[in-house]
């Protein structure tokens, strides 16, 4: 992730988790403020505060922070295929392992090393934001392999 791009009030971003369990998942936010010295305050859209009484806040720093990833089509997942998942209330990076029915399986390497199954609207391609610039990573198993 790169800190170079500036967010400013209302702003839609999503936010890295560097916690323990959560690494590789990105969570839907605005920001609410933004502090001296690079960090911002967020309001989750997906997370709430412990006690219900409303939407998340939090502080958190600038290289946590970046924009959502803009939308690409696709008609279907290809085996290996790096993808985020939504599930928990955010989007978790992982690979695809294999389609069965109309079912996606994303093993989650980054944080549980776990492998669940998903449907297609809850799956998107993998981006990483670096240097301002949103990229797909390159593949290096075997990108381009159809799942049948």
């Amino acid at each position: 992730m790169s800190a170079t791009m500036k967010f400013k009030y209302k702003d839609q971003v999503e936010v890295a988790s560097n916690e323990v369990g959560f690494v590789g998942s990105y969570y839907e936010s605005k920001v609410v403020n933004q502090l001296p010295g690079q960090d911002y305050v967020v309001e989750y859209l997906t997370l709430v505060e412990d006690d219900f009484s409303g939407p998340l806040k939090e502080v958190v720093t600038a290289s946590e922070v970046r924009p959502p990833p803009p939308p690409i089509p696709v008609v279907a997942f290809k085996l290996y295929d790096l993808v985020d998942a939504f599930d928990n209330d955010g989007w978790w990076v992982g690979k695809i392992t294999k389609r069965i029915a109309n079912k996606y399986y994303v093993y989650f390497e980054r944080s549980s090393k776990d492998e669940f199954a998903y449907d297609f609207e809850r799956l998107r391609l993998h981006q990483e934001w670096v240097n301002g610039k949103w990229i797909i990573p390159e593949n290096k198993l075997n990108r381009g392999t159809r799942l049948l």
